[in-house]
């Protein structure tokens, strides 16, 4: 089936260069272009496209106030393409919260456009089947303030498209004195600093993205930052993160698999947490966990944005549980603050 792009961007050349990497998936088919988020509306209503790609800073309007509008107006799948600077990291940031599917990042510091631009068709193709959201997921109930964890538990979490969105709802329901939490994420280096900046000022406790040798500690939450090396978790009287510079695994640098697997051979009791994204990163981590005694977790399909991580952990048998996302906070909560077997039960939905 072949995929409709529209794709909005102020340059000729960056147009130019975004219908040419697109062009050569025979599976997509760019439909036109626009300059200004004027003509994008005209070309929307006379052109149908499944899929639009938008430029964060265009004159007239810009990408994220023309974005809310689509999101309120005629919700379809946008794939926001950025500028790699922390004013563009804030702002496709926001875009993704408002509802954008997915973000990449333009050419900058020697790299090329056909580097940048490598898995722009495949992130298109997803983003045509992607559940399109119009609002955010019911947070999870407020957690009485007498909540304790237990002192020996890890909680590890693992997302990539519609993540932004998918970890703030997770991690509000989080108290200050919330486990130690670790989380690798698929965006850009940029985008990562910024991500956990803003996931720090919306959640109770403490979000940092992770240095080497961050210990593990009861309200502590660190993000993997993107690009060059994985995250890992040491073992130890006193856990910490280890930043491992190596190839990519499963396709990603950071990859979820790694973090998983990393926590599956802890000494202490852990939780796994496999959110929305496409591809399959973190299923066999996630199994890895689950035959070590941890407890996991799955998003479910109808609240993915795209159900392909999730769906391959499930698959494989790595998911105890598949929920909503608006509950999976609030079931992490309870799987480390009450006595529960250690041996992972047969997987279920709810």
């Amino acid at each position: 089936m072949t995929v409709t792009v529209l794709v909005v961007d102020d340059s000729p050349t960056m147009r130019g260069l975004i219908s040419a990497a697109l062009k050569r998936d025979p599976e997509i088919e760019v439909l036109g272009t626009a300059g200004d988020p004027l003509e994008a509306r005209e070309a929307i209503k006379r052109l149908n496209p499944d899929v639009i790609t938008l430029d964060v800073e265009m004159p007239n309007m810009n990408g994220l106030e023309f974005l809310e509008k689509i999101m309120r107006l005629r919700p379809m799948p946008v794939v926001m393409v950025s500028t790699l600077t922390q004013a563009g990291a804030d702002v496709t940031l926001a875009a993704l919260e408002l509802g954008a599917v997915d973000a990449v990042g333009k050419p900058s510091g020697g790299v090329t456009a056909m580097e940048a631009f490598a898995d722009l068709p495949q992130r298109v193709k997803a983003a045509a089947g992607a559940r399109v959201r119009t609002v955010s997921e019911t947070r999870g109930p407020s957690v009485d303030a007498a909540w304790r964890a237990r002192p020996d538990h890890v909680v590890a979490l693992g997302a990539s498209t519609g993540g932004v969105e998918a970890l703030i709802t997770v991690l509000s329901a989080f108290p200050a004195n919330c486990p130690p939490t670790v989380i690798t994420q698929h965006m850009p280096a940029t985008f990562t600093k910024s991500f956990a900046a803003r996931l720090d000022k919306l959640c109770a406790p403490s979000v940092k993205e992770a240095e080497d040798g961050d210990v593990l500690l009861p309200g502590r939450i660190f993000l993997a930052p993107g690009g060059l090396a994985h995250l890992e978790v040491s073992r130890g009287s006193s856990p910490r993160c280890r930043l491992r510079a190596a190839d990519t695994v499963s396709g990603h640098r950071p990859s979820v698999d790694v973090l998983f697997e990393s926590v599956a051979r802890l000494d202490q009791q852990a939780v796994g947490v496999l959110l929305t994204g496409m591809g399959r990163d973190g299923a066999q981590g996630l199994l890895a966990m689950r035959q070590s005694g941890a407890r996991t977790l799955g998003q479910d399909e109808s609240s993915s944005v795209v159900y392909g991580m999730p769906r391959a952990a499930y698959e494989l048998g790595a998911v105890e549980r598949q929920l909503p996302l608006g509950r999976i906070g609030p079931a992490i909560l309870d799987l480390v603050s009450a006595a529960s077997p250690a041996a992972s039960q047969p997987a279920e939905v709810q």
